[in-house]
Order: C-alpha cells, then sequence, then structure tokens
C-alpha cells in the first residue's frame, strides 16, 4: 500500500481526493450516518419506552425545522470554506482559530464516541442473530473486530467505492421500513389516528428526553461540508446535500414514528415498545408480513449499523486528516494514499481507537451482571448519546460562527442568512443542548445519577477546553501553523 505526505515544508495544500461525489453521493452519505432501520427499531422504540411519551412523530418535524435554519448559514458558509475538516474550519474562520481547535477536538471526540459507541450494538445484533438463526455461540466483541476490520479496507480506499456501498444499504433499509410503514397503516388496530401528531401529545413533562433522543437521529447531516474538498461542485453539492438530508430525514422518521403508533394502536404504543424494544418491529413482520421478511429486516438492521459505521469511520478521518495538513495535529495524520487519494493516516488511526476501545469494554464486561446486554447498555448508550450531546454542542457553536463570518464580509448574502437564521438556530439548538445535559441521566437508563453521569460529559467538554489552549500556545510559539489553522485548502 503505497501512501503519500500531502504536508510538505510550509504549504500544505493537498488534498484527499478531488471531483467524485455529487449531491446523491453525498446525500447517502449523511443519511447513512443516521442509519433508518436502526432509528426506527432501536431510537424510535426506545424513546417510547423510556419517556413514555406518544407525540415522539411530532418531535422528528420540529426538531427538522431547528435543524433547517441552522442549515441556512451552515450551507451559505460552505459555499465559501471548502475544508474537510468542517466545524473546525468554520468556527475557526467564525469565531478564532483558538476556539477552532477547541471545536476539532470536541468534533473529534464527538465522532469517535458515536461511530465505536455503534459498535457495542452492533456486536449485541451480531452474535444474537447467530445464536438465534444458526445456532452459533460467540461474544459480541469478536463481530465487532472483524467489522472494524471491513469498515477500515473501506476507509482507506477510493471514497466513491463506500458510497455505493452505503447507497445500497440506505436504498435496502427505506424500502423495508416503507414495507413496515404500509403494513402498519393497513394494520391499525384503533383506526388510523393522527393523535401523536399533535402537540398536546409532545409538550408534556418528559419533552426534553425527547428531543435528547430524536436529535441522534439526525447526527450525520452536517458532514456534508466533511465532503466540500471531494465533491464535483463543493458550493452547490454541501448546501443541496444538507438540506436534502434535513428534509428526507425529518419527514420520513415522523411518518414511520407516527405509522409505529398506527400498527400497534396509541394506547398500547408505549407498553409494546417497553416489552419488545428493538424486537417490536421483526416482530410485527413477522406477524403480519410473513418469517421471510421479519428475517431480512434484522439482516438489514445489522447493515444498517454497518453504514453509520462507515459514513462515521470516514468523517474521523477526514477531521484527522485536515487537523494533520495544518499541523495543528502530527503531519503524519495527513497522508493519503497515491492509488485513491483517500485520508489512508486519518482511517487507520480511527481503526486502531476503536480496536483499543472495544477490547477494554470486552475486558471491563466480562463476566458482568449485564450479561449479554453489555455491549448495548454501556458501549453504545454511554458513548453515542455522548456524541450526540458533543455534536449538538458544536452546532450551537458554528450558529455563533456563521453570524461572525458574515459580519465580517458579506459575500451577497442578506439579513435572513447572515443573522436571523442562524440566531434562531443558536437559541434553538442552545435549548435543546441544555435539555440534553438535564435529562442526561436518562438518557444513560439511569433512575439516578452517578459517577458516569457526569464523566461522559466530560470525554466531550473537557477536549474543547484543551484545544483553546493549544491553540493560544500556537499563537505564541509556532505563528505560521496557527496562520493556517481553519484555511487548510487555501494556504
Amino acid at each position: 500500500m503505497s501512501v503519500d505526505n500531502p504536508v510538505k515544508g510550509s504549504a500544505p495544500g493537498a488534498v484527499s481526493t478531488k471531483g467524485r461525489l455529487g449531491v446523491p453521493a453525498v446525500t447517502f452519505m449523511i443519511i447513512a450516518a443516521s442509519a433508518p432501520l436502526t432509528v426506527l427499531a432501536g431510537g424510535v422504540t426506545t424513546t417510547f419506552a423510556v419517556t413514555g411519551v406518544t407525540g415522539v412523530p411530532l418531535s422528528f418535524l420540529i426538531l427538522g425545522a431547528i435543524l433547517a435554519l441552522f442549515a441556512v448559514g451552515y450551507a451559505a458558509m460552505s459555499r465559501h470554506v471548502t475544508n474537510a475538516g468542517a466545524f473546525y474550519a468554520y468556527v475557526a474562520q467564525g469565531i478564532s482559530r483558538p476556539a477552532g481547535v477547541g471545536a476539532s477536538l470536541i468534533a473529534l471526540m464527538a465522532y469517535n464516541l458515536m461511530q465505536v459507541g455503534i459498535y457495542g450494538l452492533f456486536g449485541f445484533t451480531v452474535s444474537s442473530l447467530l445464536s438465534a438463526r444458526l445456532g452459533i455461540s460467540m461474544p459480541w466483541w469478536l463481530p465487532v473486530l472483524v467489522c472494524i476490520a471491513i469498515v477500515g479496507w473501506l476507509g482507506v480506499n477510493r471514497v466513491d467505492l463506500s458510497a455505493k456501498v452505503l447507497g445500497v444499504l440506505v436504498a435496502l433499509e427505506f424500502l423495508v421500513v416503507i414495507v413496515y410503514d404500509v403494513i402498519s397503516l393497513a394494520v391499525a388496530p384503533e383506526g388510523i389516528s393522527a393523535a401523536t401528531l399533535s402537540p398536546e401529545s409532545l409538550f408534556v413533562p418528559g419533552i426534553g428526553a425527547v428531543l435528547s433522543f430524536g436529535i441522534a437521529a439526525f447526527m450525520g447531516f452536517e458532514s456534508a461540508a466533511i465532503y466540500g474538498e471531494e465533491s464535483k461542485d463543493p458550493q452547490r453539492t454541501v448546501a443541496r446535500a444538507t438540506f436534502a438530508a434535513v428534509g428526507i430525514i425529518a419527514v420520513f422518521y415522523a411518518v414511520s414514528a407516527w405509522a409505529m403508533t398506527v400498527g400497534a394502536g396509541p394506547s398500547a404504543v408505549i407498553e409494546t415498545a417497553t416489552t419488545n424494544g428493538p424486537d417490536m418491529i421483526f416482530a410485527f413482520l413477522g406477524d403480519h408480513g410473513g418469517v421471510l421478511l421479519s428475517d431480512i429486516a434484522q439482516v438489514l438492521f445489522v447493515t444498517s449499523l454497518f453504514a453509520a459505521l462507515v459514513s462515521f469511520h470516514n468523517a474521523v478521518a477526514r477531521y484527522f486528516f485536515s487537523l494533520g495538513r495544518e499541523r495543528v495535529l502530527p503531519s503524519a495524520l495527513a497522508k493519503v494514499r497515491t492509488e485513491s487519494g483517500a485520508p489512508f493516516a486519518g482511517s487507520l488511526a480511527q481503526t486502531v481507537i476503536a480496536v483499543v476501545v472495544t477490547v477494554a469494554f470486552a475486558i471491563a464486561g466480562a463476566g458482568s451482571e449485564l450479561g449479554e446486554l453489555y455491549p448495548v447498555l454501556t458501549m453504545f448508550t454511554w458513548l453515542t448519546n455522548s456524541g450526540a450531546m458533543g455534536l449538538v454542542l458544536l452546532m450551537t457553536v458554528v450558529s455563533v460562527a456563521v453570524i461572525g463570518f458574515f459580519r465580517r464580509q458579506q459575500h451577497g448574502a442578506g439579513l435572513w442568512v447572515r443573522v436571523i437564521a442562524p440566531g434562531l438556530g443558536f437559541v434553538l439548538l442552545a435549548i435543546v443542548f441544555v435539555l440534553i445535559m438535564a435529562n442526561f441521566n436518562v438518557l444513560l437508563g439511569q433512575t439516578e445519577s452517578t459517577a458516569a453521569t457526569f464523566v461522559l460529559p466530560m470525554l466531550v467538554l473537557l477536549p474543547g477546553l484543551v484545544g483553546v489552549m493549544w491553540g493560544l500556545r500556537l499563537r505564541r510559539s509556532q505563528p505560521d501553523v496557527y496562520a493556517r489553522i481553519g484555511h487548510g485548502s487555501e494556504g
């Protein structure tokens, strides 16, 4: 495997690859990160069970509106800032370079937490499926290590190969969820009702937890800008893919969550979700669509997780690449494959992190009283919710960065794009962030706060503070490096 280092001397300007991705490819990449079937079978059922709130379908529409406001300024800024570091570059150019470094480390931690955490659910799901269908018993961490190897291989090869793989998987996920929706509306034991789409079904005690769970379903929509340097037309591709992803995700999940309440019955959906969990969908399909359809859905549940793993892996690799290229982190992280232009070093670094964390959880969970659910209740729940919190924080900060960026130079943007939309986005995202922090023990499945309730958020917040201090140090000790922070592809 041949690699090349684009960081030479004082003018690093190479990028991982150029001109391969169009709007459909980038949209597939970012929708794959939200993993449609995983959200419905895992996220939505868990939200019903944990919160006891039936207004989950409406929450997706509200969150979609909030993120659409955020996307107005974010997409507009993407036309002028093209950098694989995305959030990092936006904050650096819109607020300050030290703040940009802080954002970069929060982003690295958040994306790694999301990606590695999903491996916990993946391992549990695969090992359970093999045991139930083939009678093969294996520890959860074994399929995880195999999956890490496959995801790593895709990461160091052509990014459009990954896009094609994700495109097929996402298309199949959408198909099986649409089939589930149609069957649910046909069964409708209590009739077709729009009660769970009404405001009074959502604006009740517990709305904070619902929004906290729901925001994770959108995670990945913001990653369109990460692929800006690899897009055929960055000035149009990023904006179009971002709005397409927000619209598709919000409407599709709202309709599917509503169909779930109709299929189970609005009065019974909470109890059914609490009793069956993710199996709620598969059992329903088995009863009303046949065993074969249920088995296909379970296999696609696994591939849904795989699609999310690939998408988040790519995001992490590109953050490593961007920071290495600008020498904020070691320049070795900016190495790319000569044949494909893929961010080889960043991909390898993410793979190593995944292996180390998986092994650590495997050792810690040996003989755990949680039994088979250990990787779900710890690795998956702890890490993904912490990562989602970090990404909400980043979007809140980026909203301020958008205002700062256009304040320096308007670039022909109107008041709505420059100030009003990002300002509203900031306020609403800040509220969501506060709700996540206030409901963090609920997100971890705890009845009372423990050390983990406070330690896990610190895994996201502390790197941000360290990054700001590191940026300030670079300003004093390495002004040439400091000057390039957030401007990697421009210098």
